[in-house]
């Protein structure tokens, strides 16, 4: 398979190889001959970043298979270039392909801390577990220059509001002194994204990440630590992942990781091209098998919207990876203690108002 200006050719250190249309602009710009075009040129891709001066700062989580009520992003766009990520759909309503222009075109939320002290000193706030991050990696490589999550969790500290954390990058383990701060009112649990041991497949799938070896040393440090800790092994690609499963849930428990999850891909909207374009360019062998497993689970199709069924999808293949799932975490000892955050520490402070930790 290969798409309509798309060259055979793999983009070095991104996910996507292709920039399709954004499905809201009715002119679009493409090669519509890629063997006139040098490779050097076609390769070039650059990052820039954007600033968002929004009002708000927080997401209403609607979705009743997520059990939080809001969440944090930010950075829109994500540079770790996940093939699979569900995210790369929302980077159309900003007016950007979901392709490499999401690994690329990056938005961020340098006031997010400002705003979320704002709304933590308001009589409006009712305290609750806010989720970083629920859309794209509040961990990508350019936190390590903007710190932009770290500040968000110095205010959490600061009026000890609870908060969720997920991440496929080490560079969580920067700020475990104010993970350790947290966990002290209770008030902080992370989950690490892990899909697969297979480095190779890593290298491919989610180019700039850091490698798995560095994830389960971050779970292991966070364990240390006395952070609550999980491993969240999504998602699972049928035909591609999901025999990996086992290894990833056993060596996640021998690190200390305490709690576990697992999704299924879906490949709604725009991923759909730019997964079908990846898989076919770099498992051409087996990538026929990939997709029809994926359609296996979704009921004939690559992708599901609806509530219950989407993240664990349906059909024989979908209850054994269920099954599976459940005897790993059993064998393993993981999932068998419920986290709940301390909801009682919460300190408002009035506006100015300087405050110790």
């Amino acid at each position: 398979m290969e798409l309509n200006g798309s060259s055979t050719q793999r983009v070095k250190g991104r996910g996507a190889q292709v920039n399709p249309a954004n499905r809201f602009e009715y002119r679009e710009y493409k090669i519509e001959f890629p063997e006139a075009v040098d490779d050097w040129e076609r390769n070039r891709i650059h990052t820039r970043i954007y600033e968002e001066k929004g009002k708000s700062i927080l997401n209403k989580i609607t979705s009743p298979d997520i059990p939080l009520t809001w969440s944090l992003n930010p950075y829109q766009g994500c540079e770790h270039g996940c093939v699979y990520c569900y995210a790369r759909n929302s980077h159309e309503f900003w007016g950007f392909s979901a392709g490499t222009d999401f690994e690329s075109q990056l938005i961020v939320k340098r006031k997010a801390p400002e705003l979320l002290r704002t709304l933590f000193s308001s009589k409006s706030w009712k305290v609750a577990p806010i989720s970083l991050s629920g859309n794209t990696d509040c961990y990508q490589p350019i936190e390590k220059k903007l710190n932009i999550t770290r500040r968000i969790l110095e205010v959490c500290l600061e009026y000890r509001n609870p908060v969720g954390i997920i991440t496929k990058n080490a560079l969580i383990l920067r700020d475990l002194d104010i993970l350790k701060a947290l966990n002290e009112h209770k008030l902080v649990n992370v989950f690490v994204s892990i899909t697969s041991t297979d480095e190779k497949l890593r290298r491919s799938l989610e180019p700039r990440t850091s490698t798995y070896s560095e994830r389960f040393k971050t779970l292991e440090t966070l364990s240390k630590a006395g952070i609550p800790c999980g491993v969240m092994n999504a998602p699972i690609i049928p035909g591609l992942n999901d025999t990996h499963m086992y290894n990833v849930l056993r060596q996640a428990a021998q690190t200390g990781a305490r709690f576990a999850g697992y999704t299924l891909v879906r490949l709604n909207g725009a991923v759909e091209v730019i997964f079908k374009d990846w898989v076919y360019k770099t498992w051409p062998e087996k990538a026929d098998r990939i997709i029809h497993s994926i359609e296996e689970v979704h009921g004939g199709q690559v992708h599901d919207s609806r509530f219950f069924t989407r993240m664990k999808g349906e059909g024989p293949l979908a209850r054994i990876l269920a099954d599976q799932f459940k005897l790993y975490c059993k064998q393993f000892g993981l999932n068998q203690e419920a986290f709940a955050y301390n909801l009682e520490a919460f300190v408002r402070h009035k506006p100015g108002q300087l405050s110790l930790f």
